[in-house]
């Protein structure tokens, strides 16, 4: 992992566990104190992280430049894990239904599968996922919304690409988020999340596909209302306590091992 890369996955890791002591940030990722503090470093002078007594916690919000990662980099967060929510997220699909694929790290994951159905109608607002879909050779109809570029994400944002998802009305949306609260539902860092609310808006299932480090994260902007969602597909290191709640809210759970 390049030094940036790994940068842009602390910031990650913070986000989910917090203040952290920097031997276990070497451990986690796999190298020396040495290089970690170099790390750290760097991120200190662009005012992300705060360094404390032998620990590290991210700035606080109102203070700390914006952490969204960009695609490339959440690709290879905990892939392990969105590899299998992708191929059990597959299994909810058969040949000639229609689907929204979001931008999202873990939902791109489903699209080597998707080759062995048929007759697929599907819209995305991402390049990376239309990339992808056009890479597999099938006679699947493809669709993709206009908008604005938005380089971060490769995906197309703004007022156009929104009002594109509101003239359809698919099947199922497969969606992932930045963060999964249990009062608000998914949550999102980006700040241009208005097609994301379209997308769960044109479809009559909301399939949510979040690795376990997702949950009782809460990022600053809301997407979907944890009400419209039917379906959860997670890892097994979701603790006991949240899948009930989830099974409690009436949400089909699907953890993968």
């Amino acid at each position: 992992m390049k030094p940036k890369e790994r940068q842009l996955a602390i910031l990650d890791y913070l986000q989910t566990y917090g203040k952290t002591p920097v031997e276990q940030l070497a451990e986690h990722f796999s190298t020396t104190g040495t290089t970690i503090r170099k790390d750290l470093t760097a991120l200190e002078k662009e005012k992300k992280v705060l360094r404390t007594y032998g620990s590290v916690v991210l700035m606080e919000p109102e203070k700390a430049v914006d952490i969204e990662l960009p695609m490339t980099n959440k690709t290879h967060i905990n892939l392990l894990q969105k590899k299998k929510i992708a191929q059990a997220a597959v299994k909810l699909l058969k040949d000639g239904d229609s689907l929204i694929i979001d931008s999202g790290s873990t939902v791109l994951q489903m699209i080597p599968h998707l080759a062995q159905l048929n007759d697929l109608t599907i819209m995305t607002n991402s390049l990376h996922i239309m990339n992808s879909l056009a890479a597999l050779e099938k006679e699947h109809e493809l669709l993709m919304c206009g908008g604005t570029f938005r380089a971060r994400s490769a995906s197309l944002h703004g007022i156009l690409a929104e009002s594109t998802f509101e003239k359809f009305s698919f099947d199922k949306l497969f969606i992932g988020t930045d963060g999964f609260d249990l009062q608000l539902g998914l949550t999102t860092f980006n700040e241009v999340h208005g097609v994301s609310k379209a997308m769960t808006n044109a479809a009559r299932e909301i399939i949510v596909l979040a690795d376990s480090s997702k949950f009782g994260r809460r990022s600053p902007n809301i997407v979907c209302p944890l009400e419209k969602i039917n379906v959860v597909i997670t890892d097994s290191g979701l603790d006991p306590q949240t899948q009930q709640a989830l099974i409690d809210k009436g949400i089909n759970l699907v953890i993968v091992e």
